[in-house]
Parts: C-alpha cells; sequence; structure tokens
C-alpha cells in the first residue's frame, strides 16, 4: 500500500477503505509518512469530503494510535461532556457536580485555553492547591467516592490527532467538517466513557459560526458515536453572547460556585440545567422530565455544590475557596468600561470578548503562554439591556495598567447599540440524537 495512491484516490473523490485509513494515520503517526503526503491527503479532504464510514473510520484510526483510558474500576454508568469551545463557558465546573449528586458518575478529561476560548482545567487551577495532573488510580479512587472528579488529559491518547491537528493548523484546513468530528470523537472515545454528551457551540464565539454548521458537526459526531458504539447526544447551543457574566479564570469559578449556591446569572444556570438533565437522561436515570427535576433539585438543595467542594478537597485544592470565594485573590487594577451612547444592547461578539480577556491576561495566544487567573472581565450590562451614555458596561481585571486601553477598545468594537430592544435569543437551538 503506498500513500501516494489513498492521496490520488481521495483526491478524485472516492471514498476510503478502512484498511487505508488505517495504514495511512499508523505510518503516519510512526513518521514514516511524510508532512508534505500527509498534508496532501489533508487538502484532498477538505476540498472532497468524507462519507459517515470513512469519518467513523478515520476516528477510530485515530484512537488506536494511541491508549485508551480503563475506567472499568468504576462502578456505574460513565457519562462525559464536551463543549465545543466558547467565551464564559464554565459549564463543567456547575454540570458535573450536578450529575455526580444525582448518582451519575462524571470521569473527566478537559483541556486548557487557547486564543479567545477558556480551558475548564485553567479554571480549576486558579483554586489554590488544586491538581489536575494526577494518577489514573487517584482519578478513579475519587470518581468512586465523591462522584466526579476533572483532570487534564495526559498519557498518550490519540496522539495521531495531536499530529494531524498540528498539520491542520499551518495547512489551512482545520475547518474540514470530518477532520473536526474526528478530532473530537478520538479523544472523547479513548477517553473511555461509556454515553456523551456534546455541546455544539454557534454564533460569533463558536468555531461553527451558523446553525447549519454547527448541525452539520453535531451529526457527524452523533453518527461515530453510534457507529462504535457509545451512545452520544449533541446540543446546539447559542454563543452569539458571552455565556454568563464572568470572563476570566478564578472569576469564571466564582460565578460557577454562585450559579451553584441558586444565584448565578439566568443563562447560564437555565443552560447548566439542560445540559445536566440530558447527560442524566443518557444515564437512563428517567425521563427527561424526570431527569430536569432532579437537576434542578441538587442544583436547589445544594447537594452540588457539596459534590464540588468534595471534589477540590479531593484534588488538593483548598475548599474553603469554593465555600467562600471572597478568599480569592483580586487584580491589581481594574477599570470599568462605560458605555459611549444610549440605547438597547442589540449585540455582544463574544469572540472580541474574548480576545479581549487574553489581552489582560486571562488567556493564551500560544500553548506555551502564562496566564493570570485573576485576570478577565466582569460584564455590567448584557444583551438586551437599555443603557444610556456612561452606564458601566463591563470591568476588566488585570494586573498590568498599560493592557487597559487596548482591551477596552477591542471590548467595546464586540458593543452594538441600537434604537429598539433586540430579538430574545434563544440558549438551545436544537438537538441531534
Amino acid at each position: 500500500m503506498r500513500p501516494y495512491d489513498i492521496i490520488k484516490k481521495k483526491r478524485d473523490g472516492y471514498p476510503l477503505s478502512a484498511e487505508e485509513i488505517e495504514f495511512f494515520v499508523e505510518a503516519y503517526t510512526k513518521g514514516d509518512i511524510p508532512d508534505y503526503q500527509a498534508s496532501a491527503l489533508l487538502m484532498a479532504i477538505f476540498f472532497k469530503g468524507m462519507n459517515a464510514v470513512e469519518t467513523a473510520n478515520l476516528t477510530m484510526a485515530m484512537v488506536n494510535s494511541g491508549d485508551r483510558a480503563d475506567l472499568s474500576g468504576i462502578s456505574g454508568i460513565k457519562v462525559d461532556k464536551h463543549s465545543t469551545g466558547g467565551v464564559g463557558d464554565k459549564t463543567t465546573l456547575v454540570i458535573a457536580p450536578i450529575v455526580a449528586a444525582c448518582g451519575v458518575k462524571v470521569a473527566k478529561m478537559s483541556g486548557r485555553g487557547l486564543g479567545h476560548t477558556g480551558g475548564t482545567v485553567d479554571k480549576l487551577e486558579s483554586i489554590p492547591g488544586l491538581r489536575t495532573d494526577i494518577s489514573r488510580y487517584e482519578f478513579i479512587d475519587i470518581v468512586n467516592s465523591v462522584g466526579v472528579s476533572v483532570i487534564g488529559q495526559s498519557g498518550n491518547f490519540a496522539p495521531a490527532d495531536k499530529k494531524l491537528y498540528a498539520l491542520r493548523d499551518v495547512t489551512a484546513t482545520v475547518e474540514s467538517l470530518p477532520l473536526i468530528a474526528s478530532s473530537i470523537m478520538s479523544k472523547k472515545i479513548a477517553s473511555g466513557c461509556d454515553r456523551i454528551l456534546l455541546d455544539v457551540k454557534t454564533g460569533s464565539g463558536s468555531f461553527m459560526k451558523t446553525y447549519d454548521e454547527a448541525k452539520a458537526l453535531a451529526q457527524a459526531m452523533v453518527d461515530i458515536g453510534k457507529s462504535v458504539g457509545r451512545r452520544t447526544m449533541a446540543l446546539i447551543t447559542n454563543m452569539d453572547v458571552p455565556l454568563g457574566n464572568a470572563i476570566g479564570n478564578s472569576l469564571e469559578v466564582i460565578e460557577a460556585v454562585n450559579t451553584l449556591k441558586g444565584i448565578g446569572p439566568d443563562d447560564l444556570t437555565r443552560l447548566c440545567l439542560i445540559l445536566a438533565a440530558n447527560m442524566l437522561f443518557l444515564a437512563d436515570k428517567g425521563t427527561l422530565d424526570e431527569c430536569s427535576q432532579m437537576a434542578r433539585d441538587a442544583l436547589y438543595t445544594g447537594a452540588a455544590l457539596d459534590i464540588l467542594i468534595r471534589m477540590v478537597e479531593a484534588q488538593g485544592g483548598k475548599k474553603s475557596f469554593i465555600e467562600d470565594t471572597s478568599n480569592f485573590s483580586a487584580a491589581k487594577y481594574y477599570r470599568t468600561v462605560t458605555s459611549r451612547s444610549t440605547g438597547y444592547i442589540s449585540a455582544i461578539n463574544s469572540e472580541s470578548c474574548g480576545i479581549a480577556g487574553v489581552i489582560l491576561g486571562a488567556g493564551r495566544t500560544k500553548k506555551e503562554d502564562n496566564i493570570d487567573y485573576t485576570a478577565g472581565i466582569i460584564l455590567e450590562s448584557k444583551y438586551g439591556d437599555y443603557v444610556e451614555k456612561g452606564t458601566p458596561l463591563a470591568t476588566m481585571y488585570a494586573d498590568r495598567e498599560d493592557v487597559f486601553e487596548e482591551a477596552e477598545r477591542v471590548f467595546l468594537s464586540a458593543i452594538e447599540i441600537g434604537i429598539l430592544p433586540p430579538e430574545k435569543i434563544e440558549t438551545v437551538l436544537g438537538k441531534v440524537e
């Protein structure tokens, strides 16, 4: 079997066999196929696409390129949730404790933030002492005893995806739907959970800018899950505006804790309850209505907050920071950004808000960049609010004063103010089962 023939076959629009895909992925991972031939195949896939069978085979080839997590030591059904990324998306910190409080195990491996989207691991590591690099045995023990553990992605999971993603990033092939779907699902399948809920974001702050793009990606990933025997469901959710009021690591942890206390922002609370209910439904805990009530009970009785406190303590974090969030350090400097005109906030571009957060120090532009856990933005006015000239729109936090001017300029570019109230934004736009 020759790489040349596989590249030519896909270039001409023919589907690749499982054997051809497995050969190419394995050989490239080992270094037997050079980058220029892998780039050629990626570009052929970008233009010619892949059918559902090919995409599933590519996913499993990447899964088989490395290790798989063995979660057999965890009792019961294990459910995972994956978000395609957004601004202010701290849902894992809320829904994982809710689901665990309802008796379903959540063994979650999460990533770090890059670019305008944040990462769950970074948020958790803003809690002093908390470790996300614990051993597999400790991870399993915490899940069994507490019900949930969230750790960083470690081990040799889907190394082919890591190599291919780096190549896609420099060859303008990131946006290929089968490549995105197989990349996400290879890591989810390798992580070992039984059921998978996908939160596919669409809008200005997401990679999928339109609903149709998001639905196509959701369908592709659900099809992959089905083809490999993993019960998978996807919700298509709105990321046209930031989720909640907080953008930035410790700021988002504080907001997540407030949500678990029943005093979080309405949009964040609503989405978390929907996601948690669907995770419980995937775990066969009852009808969707019954699962919705279970999720609400876990949230408003404080049971979910207790689970988060126990998880933080089990992973070495100081639980006092969850019990009293005023213990978190504050940024050295802050600046209030005010409205330049009067009217209704008719748009808040999520991506620009995320970029402003990165400028303040809350995110990374390169993987090796350090982040400031205290930096970020608190939205003082939200989509649909009526504001007058001089009304506070946001408070920015940073450890350097010289970053405020650029961050404010970018943030203000995200805000549109109109004469009439804008249409209501729906939180969940669709579902793929």
